[in-house]
């Protein structure tokens, strides 16, 4: 098990957009878990991470790693089997594998995407049914809402959801779809009611067995090798009605308060990039001699990396901030601004990944270039942060509309 979280410690009140709010610094036992998990993913999952990307494979010795150390899904309450922890602690273990491995860090991210709307929305009995396996490490849990058409545009989906007396059959196709293939469980969303737009969509529970899913070949991808990226396909699909989340019509709802909590979970993947090729960087400079001296004397890398360190630690506020705000809203508490700070954190974040990952292969000059060096795979890897979970540009309109409403 990990750490226990304690909540309530060091209290901090902020003003933020006409209100005033409560956040948490880190407890002595959030510390002792970055402490934790920062060893374990130094001792048992960066061994493997250039390989897992050379090979693109799932990295099996970090799962294995995550689930011995009960840090693969900490979000699932203690009534599922899970360590209950907190939404600030489950930053804490994705930035921490992240900093290692960011195809690892989707390990214990995507568990909680995938379930998530569970927690939101499902009956009890779906909750008691899925949430315990992946508790235990037994199953993984995926979420499917992007289509070959409609990806921003989530609401234009296709896929359908009949409803066939005790069952629904599903038809369609899904994109982009994380850990693929690995996960015995899906999120899926399919439209029940064609027609009437987002209010049609309905969210439902498929499992890898279940006759007529199946899924396609890995995508080549530019970063996060070791994750698996795939289609879904649903070819009269039948599945139990049981396993509808919610009420039918209430699926693309879910999805959206879904991705106010899992957002954070990307600016969280983003920090443990950044945070990864700034520590890698500022050793290397330390050590590699030009001129007579080592390069970490010249001024204009110290400004580099300064800055780079100054822009980490922002984001890494914001990201606890919004993490904070994700606890309230879980809690019942009407967080009226956690759309725009989940959307920012992850905007910032990921924009922030990718500067410092580009800088960290600039510090290392030709070195940085190559495979030999981590840096040039944090930064292919810190590009994905910008673009799932919602591109950068639709956070923006996200915010935007956030800012103007009312």
């Amino acid at each position: 098990m990990p750490p226990a979280v304690a909540r309530g410690q060091a209290e901090v009140t902020i003003g933020y957009m006409n209100s005033e709010f409560t956040v948490y610094a880190l407890s002595q036992e959030q510390e002792a878990l970055r402490e934790s998990v920062r060893r374990l993913a130094d001792d048992q999952i960066a061994p493997f991470a250039a390989e897992v990307d050379r090979e693109s494979r799932f990295p099996q010795e970090a799962h294995d790693a995550l689930v011995k150390a009960d840090l693969h899904a900490v979000h699932i309450p203690e009534a599922y089997g899970g360590a209950g922890a907190d939404a600030l602690s489950t930053v804490i273990v994705i930035e921490e594998v992240a900093r290692a491995c960011a195809s690892s860090s989707l390990i214990p991210a995507v568990n909680k995407l995938g379930t998530v709307p569970l927690l939101l929305s499902a009956s009890e009995d779906i909750k008691r049914r899925y949430l315990p396996p992946v508790a235990s490490g037994a199953a993984m849990f995926s979420y499917a809402l992007s289509e070959p058409d409609a990806g921003s545009d989530a609401a234009a989906m296709r896929t359908r959801a009949v409803r066939d007396g005790d069952s629904y059959v599903l038809n369609g196709t899904k994109r982009w779809i994380t850990n693929a293939g690995i996960s015995r469980f899906y999120t899926v969303m399919a439209v029940t009611e064609p027609g009437v737009g987002a209010r049609g969509i309905s969210a439902f529970v498929v499992e890898q067995g279940d006759e007529g899913f199946s899924v396609g070949a890995p995508e080549h991808k530019l970063g996060i090798k070791g994750s698996p990226t795939r289609e879904l396909y649903f070819d009269n699909c039948v599945i139990p009605a049981g396993r509808l989340v919610g009420d039918e019509g209430s699926g693309f709802k879910t999805a959206l308060a879904t991705l106010d909590h899992t957002r954070i979970t990307i600016a969280a993947q983003a920090l443990g990039i950044a945070q990864g090729a700034l520590d890698y960087a500022a050793g290397y400079i330390k050590e590699r001699k030009q001129f007579g001296k080592a390069i970490a004397e010249f001024q204009g890398l110290q400004f580099m990396l300064a800055d780079m360190a100054m822009k980490i630690e922002a984001a890494r506020q914001l990201t606890y901030a919004a993490a904070a705000r994700s606890d309230q809203a879980m809690a019942g508490a009407t967080v009226p601004d956690l759309t725009f700070i989940s959307s920012a954190c992850k905007c910032f974040a990921s924009d922030m990944a990718m500067e410092v990952t580009t800088d960290a292969v600039q510090l290392l000059g030709g070195y940085g270039y190559v495979n030999d060096y981590p840096v040039e795979r944090m930064m292919r890897d810190a590009k994905i942060t910008q673009i799932y979970e919602g591109t950068n540009q639709i956070q923006r309109m996200v915010m935007a509309r956030q800012l103007l409403k009312g």
